[in-house]
């Protein structure tokens, strides 16, 4: 059986080994890259990259430096929104594609915001899930918080209610089920079977740092280099990140911006939701063959 995915490496400008995971499509133009948030990596698209497929779209879901089956940076500094650009455009080149939508998770929204900026010719659309300019200090500190909790376990059970612990209120009606499976994406089991992170702890050292010296950035003149390029925006209704006031900010500063709130959902929504699903269907058709 055919798998739903090829399984590719790339090397980064500076020699590490990259994994992403390419989903073939149609012909329905520039491809889909999907960047996942700080922590996170290709599994969060799993769910639903195969219907994007179905709509005749080829995505692209790559594990950042530092997350997933992509090489661990020895430099921690090097886990930056800076170097993350870096590695998508040596992405881009190897798939010879000039140009991409791309939907961005919390800080894979981030760097599309800054792509917009510095390189807003690789740039066809841009979806921002759950996340803008400026960060809620309370989803801020929702983080912190769970970056610095225990991060390995013995039983899938435990991860499974580790992940449940943390998200609790953003997905109020999860099963079992779904728990184990949103632990799947975040954890894995090591050798000995141990549950541990799947990704690279000093990782969140940056993160936590500037977290602990500065305010939440203001990322506003990111935001404004989306002006000229088609961009939709989601927003959990329960999300603790990106708060309504920001929302609606964002809607005044760009006439065109395009916005689904997604019920019953805080951050992140999955994009598999139906609220979602009807959003980025219309969105991508266009934007993808602009």
């Amino acid at each position: 059986m055919t798998p739903a995915f090829e399984e590719k490496t790339y090397q980064s400008d500076d020699g590490l080994s990259l994994y992403y995971r390419d989903y073939p499509g149609g012909n329905a133009g520039h491809a889909i890259l999907c960047l996942p948030g700080l922590t996170r990596n290709s599994k969060d698209f799993a769910d639903v990259a195969p219907q994007l497929v179905t709509w005749g779209h080829r995505v692209l879901s790559p594990d950042l430096r530092g997350r997933g089956r992509s090489q661990y940076d020895s430099n921690p500094e090097n886990y930056a929104p800076s170097l993350y650009i870096q590695d998508i455009a040596a992405l881009l080149k190897k798939e010879a594609l000039s140009k991409v939508v791309v939907i961005g998770t919390s800080l894979g929204g981030v760097i599309s915001m800054v792509m917009a900026k510095v390189c807003p010719h690789l740039l066809a659309g841009v979806v921002l899930n759950d996340v803008g300019p400026e960060a809620d200090p309370r989803g801020i500190a929702h983080i912190g918080a769970a970056l610095g909790s225990p991060r390995a376990f013995d039983t899938w059970a435990e991860a499974a209610g580790a992940a449940q612990a943390y998200s609790a209120d953003a997905y109020p009606n999860f099963t079992p089920q779904d728990w184990l499976h949103a632990a799947k994406a975040v954890y894995k089991e090591t050798a000995n079977g141990r549950i541990v992170v799947d990704y690279d702890p000093a990782l969140i050292e940056p993160f936590m740092r500037a977290n602990a010296d500065d305010p939440p950035p203001d990322l506003w003149r990111f935001f404004e280099a989306l002006i000229p390029i088609p961009t939709l925006a989601l927003r959990g209704t329960l999300s603790n990140l990106l708060s309504e006031a920001t929302f609606k900010a964002m809607k005044a500063r760009k006439a065109d911006l395009e916005t689904a709130e997604i019920p019953n959902r805080g951050h992140i929504p999955l994009l598999t939701e139906p609220a979602s699903l009807a959003a980025l269907e219309p969105f991508l058709k266009c934007a993808t063959r602009s």
